[in-house]
Order: structure tokens, then C-alpha cells, then sequence
């Protein structure tokens, strides 16, 4: 038997226990949010400062990879927008610009209609005849009267060359194909230093014109190069005192 002191133990442990069986997970709030209250703003606001903080991370590496990237020269999102500009001369499109003022009065033997304007002037008298000859034939035999329609095709009939070649495309066929050059234009792109280095020919020019010149600016260069170099920027003795790039023109320097 139990002593009366061993009793009253047990009835307080009985208590204790029945008391803490009563108080499941949600004890707290069915006592009206006495206990349980506190406890859930302490774990809001931890879940909260947790849900921060990771977004806090998240968009500082976003920022780092993207970065990174860049500096890189890694290709990805946005990567593309961070490329280095390609090379183009200096001072070009105020050369351009004066360039069309000077020839704004379309007074040039260029601006003159006319098939004793198309042909080659340095090319021999005695191979045009046999050129003209050949290529008729050709042309009546394979096109029907017509000429080809693509570069490739053009430069395949005797005496044509790549410079008539854009041209005929250009006027003809209404589509640009490249840039015409002839020695005028040769000449004053590289006293313009409108090449990355020196050319030595036409075709030269071509090419190196090509890699930065905007292409809607291709069908207008030959006309405006040509007729300037008949009137301004001569050969021999140019008139660089009457030019208004003199001050920007590489080769006008120091006269």
C-alpha cells in the first residue's frame, strides 16, 4: 500500500501527464492564441528573412554570371550586346557628308548618260571591239538577247570585270550586289584612309569597302566617289584647296 504522501505524488504526476496529452500542435490556438500566437510571428519572420535572403543571393549571382559573361566574351543571354564595335575610318561620315555637298550640283562627266560612260578607258581599243563581238554572241546564244542575272555569270562574259559586273546589277537588275570600283574610287578611299591598310587594286578596295561601309550606302559610293575624283580629287595635282575635307583628309596634310 501507498503512503498518503506516495498518493498525492501520484495524483500530481497524473496530472502533469494528462495535462501534456491534452496539449497537441495546436493547443496554443485553441486557448485563444495565448501561446501559440508568439511562437508563429517568431517562425514567420524567420521564414520570411529566409525567403530574403535567398532571393537577395539569387539575383547577386545573376548579376555576377552575367557580368562575368560579358567580360569573358562568353556567348549567352545578353552576351551579344556587349560586343566591341567593328573597325571603320575615322571622320567617314563627315567626309561623306561634304563630300556630297561638292557634288550636289551633278555636273560631272560620271552624271552624263550614256554607253561611252560604261566601258573600261584602260582597257586596250583593240580588245573592246573583240570583247563587244564575243559577248554579243554569247549573250544572244544563252540569254535570249538579255544579260545574266548574277555577278558570277557576268564576269564570265570576255572583258567584264567585277566592278561593270555591280554595275549592271545595280542598273539592270535593280539589286545590289557590292561596290563598284574603279580607279577613282580606289584612289580616294585610300587617300581617306577609308581602308584598314593600304589596297593596291580595285578589287582590293572592294573587299576592304565592303567590311564596314553600311550596305544601303553601296549603290550611291561609285557615282559619288567617280564624279569627285573627275572634279576635286584629280589624279595628279588634286584640288585639295577647294575640297572641304581638306582638314579632314588624311592626304591633303600638310599642303
Amino acid at each position: 500500500m501507498c503512503s498518503p504522501q506516495e498518493s498525492g505524488m501520484n495524483a500530481v504526476g497524473a496530472r502533469m501527464v494528462t495535462r501534456s496529452r491534452s496539449r497537441g500542435p495546436g493547443a496554443g490556438l485553441r486557448r485563444g492564441g495565448e501561446e501559440g500566437a508568439p511562437l508563429r510571428s517568431v517562425e514567420a519572420a524567420a521564414e520570411g528573412r529566409k525567403s530574403h535572403s535567398s532571393v537577395k543571393r539569387q539575383r547577386k549571382t545573376q548579376r555576377l554570371n552575367v557580368a562575368y559573361e560579358a567580360s569573358e566574351g562568353e556567348t549567352g543571354e545578353g552576351a551579344e550586346h556587349l560586343q566591341a564595335p567593328g573597325w571603320e575610318p575615322r571622320d567617314w561620315q563627315q567626309q561623306l557628308e561634304n563630300i556630297r555637298t561638292m557634288r550636289s550640283g551633278k555636273d560631272a562627266p560620271v552624271d552624263q548618260l550614256g554607253a561611252e560612260h560604261c566601258y573600261d578607258l584602260s582597257a586596250p581599243p583593240k580588245n573592246k571591239v573583240k570583247y563587244i563581238k564575243q559577248t554579243s554572241a554569247i549573250l544572244q546564244q544563252r540569254y535570249g538577247g538579255d544579260i545574266p542575272a548574277s555577278v558570277a555569270e557576268l564576269v564570265a562574259l570576255p572583258g567584264v570585270g567585277p566592278k561593270m559586273a555591280h554595275l549592271a546589277m545595280a542598273v539592270a537588275w535593280g539589286t545590289v550586289s557590292g561596290i563598284a570600283v574603279d580607279t577613282h574610287v580606289h584612289r580616294i578611299a585610300n587617300r581617306l584612309k577609308w581602308t584598314k591598310k593600304a589596297t593596291k587594286s580595285p578589287e582590293a578596295t572592294r573587299t576592304a569597302l565592303e567590311e564596314w561601309l553600311p550596305r544601303e550606302l553601296w549603290s550611291e559610293i561609285n557615282g559619288l566617289l567617280v564624279g569627285f575624283g573627275q572634279q576635286t580629287c584629280l589624279p595628279i595635282h588634286p584640288r585639295c584647296q577647294a575640297c572641304l575635307n581638306r582638314a579632314l583628309c588624311p592626304a591633303a596634310q600638310g599642303l
